[in-house]
């Protein structure tokens, strides 16, 4: 079947990511021209017809979360109104995530605010990548197709042949994504319980599972201001560990992350390029999994009306 109803739009948030995922599926970026006026209003220019095309946006709502959030919502009503037959937002990190529940009374949960105003600006679909908490998919009364970068980020360490390790989740709440990392590598997990006093901060309480004289790897979905992982790292480093590998989905990397990571007990940090890291933020511990070709199949599959799911198989 032909691709060529296919038009695959991006905004400013990651253009390298866009280019090489419709690289990989063999089609141009759409031409689209996304400006703002002088007070900071985003203005959106659509170059080509869309009337009927199936259109994909790409746009992760990453740092400045709220600025790329507003290119997406006014990149999907423009072409809603231009007549394109289906619009699927293609969101590699879907920010506000983190605030998926009432952690206290009066809280919002703005990743179900978020997912409304997506669906109002006019998304028929949305295409994802390892969402904070799978229940986020509820929050749509649209198609959800929610990608995982666990596989990506365990075909690195599978082909590196890291021996005697441990998989360890760095937190009670990643251990479900340890134990599917774990499984593909054939190992065991261990889990750092700890306690969070304050907002991006962490105490590392104890350590459950055998890490001793192991290499252990660090697995969770964001690395924000990197203080749950820095003090991971050094406590299981300080309780026997041999080296201390880390890896996400999500490369946040706020504040003081990036500092906190070069002076840490990591050996080596795995992230994907869901969200695009400027030079500064490249130190030599980092490495980048692409994931254009996974995102490229995938929305290959959604026109093609074939099972996504598959492709975890």
């Amino acid at each position: 079947m032909s691709m060529s109803e296919v038009k695959i739009f991006t905004g400013n948030a990651n253009l390298v990511l866009a280019r090489n995922i419709s690289d990989a599926i063999g089609i141009p970026l759409g031409k689209v021209k996304v400006s703002t006026f002088s007070d900071g209003e985003i203005s959106v220019n659509i170059e080509e017809s869309v009337r009927g095309k199936d259109v994909f946006v790409v746009q992760p709502t990453s740092p400045p979360v709220n600025d790329n959030l507003m290119e997406l919502l006014i990149l999907i009503d423009a072409f809603k109104r231009a007549s394109a037959g289906r619009v699927t937002a293609v969101i590699p990190y879907y920010g506000y995530a983190r605030q998926d529940r009432k952690a206290k009374a009066r809280d919002p949960i703005t990743a179900k605010l978020v997912a409304d105003i997506l669906t109002s600006a006019g998304a028929d679909r949305i295409l994802a990548m390892d969402l904070h908490a799978a229940q986020i998919q509820g929050y749509f009364d649209i198609p959800v197709d929610h990608l995982l970068g666990v596989p990506i980020l365990a075909r690195y360490f599978m082909e590196k042949a890291v021996e005697d390790v441990v998989v360890v989740s760095p937190d009670l709440g990643s251990v479900t994504r340890a134990r599917n990392f774990a499984n593909l590598l054939d190992t065991s997990i261990a889990i750092i319980d700890k306690r969070r006093p304050h907002t991006n901060e962490a105490e590392v309480m104890n350590v459950i599972g055998c890490i001793k004289d192991k290499n252990v790897i660090l697995v969770d979905d964001i690395i924000d201001t990197a203080g749950t992982m820095v003090q991971g790292a050094n406590a299981l480093k300080e309780l026997g560990a041999k080296d201390v590998y880390a890896c996400c989905t999500h490369p946040v990397l706020s504040g003081p992350a990036i500092r906190r990571i070069q002076n840490s007990a990591i050996k080596e940090l795995v992230v994907t390029d869901t969200i695009l890291l400027p030079e500064e933020k490249k130190i030599d511990k980092i490495k980048i999994m692409s994931v254009a070709p996974i995102f490229a199949e995938a929305i290959r599959r959604i026109y093609k009306n074939i099972s996504v799911s598959k492709l975890f198989d």
